[in-house]
């Protein structure tokens, strides 16, 4: 099983920065693929996709986030790391680490809040 720990959120302006981190533990040699979500909280609101790397580096990013956020992995710190510029109002969520290990199981943290004032 994997665990995964976020840090680094927090309340920033428009248009400032922010890192988030997500360490991973337990059997980190099995994870797959590794990726963070968001989730705002108005109701109804679904869970969405922000970005995601492959275990071979590849990197997909949300169109709403594309040039904006950058997504890194370091598989010998078992770490993977979100770089957030140009936060932007609509940017302000819940956002959760989450991987994959190559038998499929999934494993979520427990979020970070991100909050972008205008």
């Amino acid at each position: 099983q994997v665990w995964l720990v976020e840090s680094g959120g927090g309340l920033v302006q428009t248009g400032g920065s922010l890192r988030l981190s997500c360490a991973a533990s337990g059997t980190t040699f099995s994870i797959n693929a590794m990726a963070w979500y968001r989730q705002r909280q108005a109701p109804g609101s679904q869970r969405e996709l922000v970005a995601a790397i492959s275990s071979g580096g590849n990197a997909n990013y949300a169109d709403s986030v594309k040039g904006r956020f950058t997504i890194s992995r370091d598989d010998a710190k078992n770490t993977v790391d979100l770089q957030m510029n140009n936060l932007k109002p609509e940017d302000t969520a819940i956002y959760y680490c989450y991987c994959n290990t190559y038998s499929g199981t999934p494993s979520w943290g427990q979020g970070t809040q991100v909050t972008v004032s205008s």
